[in-house]
């Protein structure tokens, strides 16, 4: 660290002479550090994917999970510490639960953003906690219409038609914009997603993983699901031959 930021980073409550939050980045860094994960808009839903890393062969196929159900009609994905991810789901299926015991209606997604973006912020504000060291992607489809928000370790929430998270960010985005995201369904963009996890998978460092995939949208009725085996089989087939065309191009 420069010595400017030298006694700054100790407390998430202070800002340094050139205006960071040292400890927040920190938290960033904690993102950046962790496995990639994508969410992708489409016509018809949202898909969202998850390169989850196989650090023993002696772990449980479906250990761990990195995305999880909110409520039935929204899901998210995480990238960063999962302890700390599981945190952030708990506080969200809290919000969708205490939404639909008070006025019997699902939960809308932006809602629920705004109310999980403020609880993640809050951790930046005192120096008795520290930040949360995950970003969540949180999809919905309502009413035929797709979303899809972004909430990083600072509380900022966003939304996007395609979006990356994790260590591999930077050149998962370079992929999904090559992709005409309006244009896309579900089904399509399944293999697109699978493609983009397997570009930006480093196998130096990260030798195994899990894809793990779920969607929501018409073809799951607006209820968010996991994405049955055979599909994502498929899509992992499609992800294999793509790259083994580039590579045969490339030579």
């Amino acid at each position: 660290m420069s010595s400017i930021g030298t006694g700054y980073d100790l407390s998430a409550a202070q800002f340094s002479p050139d205006g960071r939050v040292f400890q927040v980045e920190y938290a960033l860094k904690a993102v950046e550090n962790s496995s990639t994960a994508v969410g992708i808009k489409c016509k018809d839903g949202i898909v969202l994917a998850v390169e989850k890393l196989i650090s023993s062969k002696l772990h449980e196929k479906d250990s761990n999970q990195r995305i999880c159900n909110i409520d039935s009609h929204i899901g998210m994905a995480v990238a960063g510490l999962l302890t700390d991810a599981r945190e952030v789901v708990d506080i969200a299926r809290s919000e969708a639960a205490n939404y639909r015991a008070q006025y019997s209606a699902p939960v809308p997604l932006k809602y629920l953003v705004e109310r999980v973006a403020s609880y993640v912020h809050a951790y930046t504000l005192y120096a008795a906690v520290r930040p949360f060291g995950a970003s969540v992607l949180l999809a919905s489809f309502v009413d035929d219409k797709p979303e899809l928000y972004m909430v990083d370790p600072s509380g900022v929430a966003l939304g996007y038609n395609g979006c990356a998270i994790g260590k591999a960010r930077q050149g998962a985005k370079t992929e999904i914009e090559k992709l005409k995201l309006g244009e896309l369904t579900c089904e399509e963009a399944l293999k697109e997603a699978a493609k983009v996890i397997y570009v930006v998978h480093d196998e130096v460092k990260d030798k195994s993983f899990q894809l793990q995939m779920s969607w929501v949208g018409t073809n799951s009725k607006g209820r968010h699901q996991r994405v049955p085996e055979e599909l994502v089989e498929s899509a992992e087939a499609y992800a294999k031959q793509s790259m083994e065309e580039s590579d045969s191009d490339d030579e």
